[in-house]
Order: C-alpha cells, then structure tokens, then sequence
C-alpha cells in the first residue's frame, strides 16, 4: 500500500500529500522535483507560483549562447535561504507542476464542501 496520495505530476516532478497527514483540515502539500522536496501549505504553494511568474518576466542575460540549458535564472522559493538555479525550460516546468497541482487542491477542497453543504 502506497504512502501517498498523488495530486499532479509532469516529466520534471511530483505533488503529494502523505496519508498520515491527510486527517488534518489543511495538510500540508509534498512537492518534489530535480533532487528537491518542499513540503508546504498552499499559501506557500501559490507564492512559490508568484515568484515562477516574476522570475519568468526577468530577462535572462545578453551572454547566453543557449538560454534553454543555462541555468542562469534565480528562483526564489518558499524558503528565505533557498534559491533555486533553473534555465527557462525548468522553470516553465516548475510552474505548470505548481499551478496544477493548486488547481487540484482548490478543487479538492472545493467539492469537499460542497458535499458538506
């Protein structure tokens, strides 16, 4: 029997959340890419998407030869100590996996009171 309750995954990761915690009203959400995990709320999770976004928007420097395998953008994430070096393409990636994965949660969530109501 699995650990786990899969919410979303693309070619570059997984969004989860762990079965011993899906008890609690708001459990905190397991994201996993390249050799990294978060485990975070979905606040967290929508202003990790934020700083996809903004990062997206910021130019990529005059010298690349080959933006898509230079990982000269600096992600921030949820974590003040941690920022995260991706070339354009992860990025894109990290994004789709974020925003698919709140989507699911919010619907989650959403039909759960529906049915209660």
């Amino acid at each position: 029997m699995s650990a786990i309750n899969k919410i979303y995954s693309n070619d570059l990761g997984i969004s989860f959340f762990w079965k011993r915690d899906e008890c609690i009203s708001t459990p905190k959400i397991q994201l996993v890419f390249r050799d990294i995990g978060f485990l975070l709320s979905l606040p967290e999770l929508k202003d990790f998407s934020d700083s996809c976004s903004a990062t997206i928007n910021s130019s990529c420097c005059s010298q690349c030869e080959n933006p898509q395998h230079c990982r000269s953008l600096l992600l921030r994430t949820p974590s003040d100590k941690i920022d995260l070096a991706v070339n354009r393409q992860e990025l894109y990636q990290i994004r789709e996996l974020i925003n698919g994965t709140i989507y699911r949660v919010e619907l989650k969530y959403w039909t759960r009171n529906l049915c209660l109501n």
